[in-house]
């Protein structure tokens, strides 16, 4: 009896000592410009990574005020992914230049561009600024056609086995299955925002160019008269005017933009301001990037019913 009790204790602390031999891997960490890189990722970096993102879910990309804590996490960061084609231009290179980490600098093997690969809509014929704040590489919202997802989360997994070869196999599963569960939930998005197929709407600013081609509804005009331009009051009228005559009955909104501007066209043309979430998190509910198109198009679909 004492020999088994013996050789029981061997094997239990053999299993110990094996456990305190083989440590956890260390997480790689990824830092985001915005919360929908950072939920994609999650799903494609999954138990292996640590991630955080620099702007939150109901602010406006395109204006982040740098603080310490942000180059405290660029500093550590294994991996930066950004959303590009100049969205985040006004911060985020300064960001990286002070960050004192080669590895995620633009080129380097922890830099991620999640625009690259993506057909980038509305390119400008010529840089003229009298247009209003324009992005001379095209809209940059890409990310709100969600079979855009699909590009950005390989985007994101290319640059994950670049700093972590070892989780390769990990981060190309997790990556199949984000691509399955994207193009099945298409499926349903598009059934239920076929209610919307060639809509007149307006929309604040120049948001949706990506989500308006993928659900095919139509804007018609926006309560900016160029984008990052506010309205004159002569303008606001001109544009209720002609939001009655093509019967537009909604004004799609992101969180962070005047509302008042918003209401007050909503009351000269009879139309209702809708705001929807421009990113993860922006609103309740709107928790990864597959709760934001429930929630987006669940509100608009709701705004547009008889």
């Amino acid at each position: 009896m004492s020999h088994r009790i013996s050789r029981s204790r061997f094997v239990a602390g053999f299993v110990l000592l094996a456990g305190v031999a083989a440590p956890a891997v260390a997480a790689v960490r990824v830092v985001t410009t915005t919360t929908d890189l950072a939920s994609i990722a999650r799903a494609v970096g999954g138990d292996r990574v640590e991630v955080d993102s620099i702007a939150a879910g109901n602010q406006d990309p395109h204006f982040v005020d740098a603080k310490p804590s942000f180059l405290v996490k660029l500093k550590k960061a294994d991996l930066f992914v950004q959303v590009g084609l100049e969205l985040e231009i006004g911060w985020a290179p300064n960001l990286l230049a002070n960050s004192r980490n080669a590895k995620i600098q633009s080129g380097g093997p922890g830099f991620v561009d999640a625009s690259a690969g993506i057909a980038p809509l509305q390119i400008p014929t010529s840089a003229d600024r009298s247009a209003g704040d324009i992005h001379p590489y095209g809209n940059p919202h890409y990310w709100l056609d969600p079979v855009n997802g699909k590009q950005i989360a390989a985007n994101i997994a290319a640059g994950l086995e670049r700093v972590d070869p070892d989780g390769a196999e990990s981060y190309r599963a997790n990556l199949a299955a984000f691509d399955a569960r994207i193009d099945q939930a298409v499926v349903g998005w598009t059934a239920k925002m076929a209610a919307v197929a060639g809509v007149p709407i307006v929309a604040y600013h120049n948001s949706w160019p990506y989500f308006e081609r993928r659900f095919g509804f139509k804007v018609v005009g926006f309560v900016e008269p160029k984008p990052g331009i506010p309205p004159s009051g002569k303008y606001v009228a001109e544009l209720a005017e002609s939001m009655k005559q093509q019967k537009v009955g909604v004004i799609l909104m992101s969180t962070f933009y005047d509302q008042k501007t918003a209401e007050l066209v909503a009351r000269l043309s009879g139309a209702k301001v809708v705001t929807l979430s421009n990113s993860v998190d922006g609103l309740p509910g709107a928790d990864d990037y597959f709760k934001l198109f429930d929630v987006d198009v669940g509100r608009l679909v709701d705004a547009l019913k008889p």
